[in-house]
């Protein structure tokens, strides 16, 4: 299984919170992301966002059939991105579009060597791959990437 963690790309201040919509540079991080994602997934990939019409935003520049689930958005817990994460049988890879910190929780938890209070930057993806080790699969982080790099 491969996990890809993206926060929501840059949105503007406001309230209430989960209305927040992406400004124009957020709708361009998303756009140029979902374009540099569409080469990499694998074609069964789920894609999962929070309720938050930011993170709806960002998950529509990839894809229209994403699902969303309100176990994710703002305030999250670890345990309850994992366990979105963990469909049974799924064998391919999950995108969840979310927030901080909790995605940065999320990383810190599963990478040993990552300290905790690790800050997701708005628009980044956090590719962790799922290896085999010693009859063990261990997470391992494949890649980070920041919009401005794309």
């Amino acid at each position: 299984m491969e996990l890809i963690l993206w926060r929501h790309a840059e949105a503007e201040d406001g309230f209430p919170d989960a209305a927040r919509q992406l400004t124009a540079k957020g709708l361009d991080q998303a756009k140029r992301m979902s374009d540099w994602l569409r080469l990499k997934l694998p074609e069964n990939t789920l894609v999962i966002a929070s309720p938050a019409r930011r993170t709806q935003q960002t998950a529509m520049a990839l894809r229209s059939d994403f699902l969303t689930n309100n176990e994710i958005g703002p305030g999250a817990s670890v345990k309850s991105i994992l366990a979105t994460a963990n469909r049974p049988n799924l064998q391919g890879a999950v995108v969840i579009v979310g927030h901080q910190p909790t995605l940065g929780e999320v990383v810190s938890y599963l990478i040993p060597d990552i300290p905790p209070g690790l800050r997701v930057k708005k628009g980044s993806v956090w590719w962790i791959r799922y290896q085999e080790n010693d009859n063990i699969i261990e997470p391992a982080l494949h890649l980070v990437i920041y919009p401005e790099m794309l």
